[in-house]
């Protein structure tokens, strides 16, 4: 895999989305119907979920990501935001 081919296999088709809950900036990709990628652009403190997890002493290395952001992203697709890459 050349280092183009690369880049738009970790990059391609990502789009700027902010959460509904809190506007923490995110970039997301439907990959699938069950498969989403998330590449946060500031730290994850900037989510208050990630925030409250963190001062708890939690670590949130561990959460797979903040569920406000998922059903966030859901409305998202739903409202046709986000089209699924192999869904046609």
């Amino acid at each position: 895999m050349t280092t183009a081919e690369r880049t738009e296999f970790l990059s391609g088709g990502l789009r700027p989305h902010a959460c509904a809950s809190c506007g923490t900036r995110v970039l997301v990709k439907k990959n699938s119907v069950k498969h989403t990628s998330i590449q946060w652009t500031t730290d994850a403190g900037s989510c208050p979920v990630f925030a409250e997890q963190a001062e708890a002493g939690e670590n949130t290395a561990l959460l797979d990501t903040c569920p406000k952001l998922v059903d966030s992203i859901g409305a998202a697709v739903r409202d046709g935001e986000f089209g699924v890459l192999d869904a046609g």
